[in-house]
């Protein structure tokens, strides 16, 4: 019998059926020096995605010095959630960090300029994390930097993350085709 296009592809192995591979979404959020605003946007959208195993979550800095723990207040507030942040080591946007995410998401327009600035083929996956809000008056809004501030600033960080993470996530979902014959990202 004359190979088909599919003949190359395992259908079994030892009587069990092999689904074909799943591509992973991986979600990268971008602050400056990865301490404050996308360690707990990690955080949070990691805990959004918790039952679906097709998802990488990490989080990064453009000016981030790699291994500082994630603010102190930072830790405190996502305690308070349930998730825990105190494991947390900042780290820098890198090439490799780059192209191995499917969607970036900056928290600022300034973030959103810098990754662009230096990595101009990811500007079909980069977005600002407020792109997508439900609300009218987060959508395109930066989300404050509440580096050296109190537990108040924080909170309204946090708060404003946890409103707009859904519509993120809702993009992503939408959007993403996997691999099964439909194409393996956005756009394809």
């Amino acid at each position: 019998m004359p190979p088909t296009r599919h003949s190359a592809i395992p259908l079994s192995r030892r009587g069990v059926v092999l689904k074909p591979p799943r591509l992973l979404k991986n979600v990268l959020f971008v602050c400056t020096g990865n301490t404050c605003r996308s360690p707990l946007a990690e955080v949070l959208f990691r805990d959004l995605v918790k039952n679906s195993p097709d998802y990488i979550v990490q989080s990064a800095g453009v000016g981030a010095f790699s291994g500082q723990p994630a603010s102190r207040n930072g830790v405190i507030l996502a305690k308070e959630r349930g998730l825990n942040l105190s494991g947390h080591k900042s780290k820098a946007v890198t090439i490799d960090l780059i192209e191995a995410a499917t969607h970036i998401f900056a928290m600022s327009r300034s973030h959103l300029a810098a990754i662009l600035m230096d990595y101009p083929e990811a500007d079909d996956k980069v977005y600002l994390v407020s792109e997508f809000a439900a609300d009218d008056r987060l959508r395109g809004k930066d989300v404050c930097d509440p580096f050296g501030g109190d537990l108040s600033e924080y909170r309204d960080t946090l708060e404003h993350l946890e409103k707009v993470l859904p519509s993120v996530h809702a993009y992503i979902e939408q959007t993403w085709k996997d691999e099964a014959g439909r194409g393996s990202q956005q756009g394809d």
